[in-house]
């Protein structure tokens, strides 16, 4: 039904318009054609992942020397 309706109002525009239409129709495909690998999300980290990597010291919150005038 829906093609039937879209070939109807494809055959009503003048040909320029008609060759945007596929155009567009090429552009739609290109852009969401994907692979099988594509398709799937990609896995994210779980939480704690990091635990161990990332290391701070223990002053990380102190003042820095450099901004003591503008405190």
């Amino acid at each position: 039904m829906l093609q039937t309706e879209i070939l109807k109002s494809l055959q009503q525009l003048p040909e320029p318009l008609q060759q945007e239409v596929l155009h567009y129709v090429e552009f739609l495909k290109a852009r969401y054609a994907q692979t099988p690998s594509e398709e799937k999300p990609k896995k994210r980290g779980a939480l704690g992942s990091w635990k161990g990597k990332i290391i701070m010291s223990d002053d990380f919150d102190a003042p820095l020397e450099d901004f003591r005038d503008y405190m």
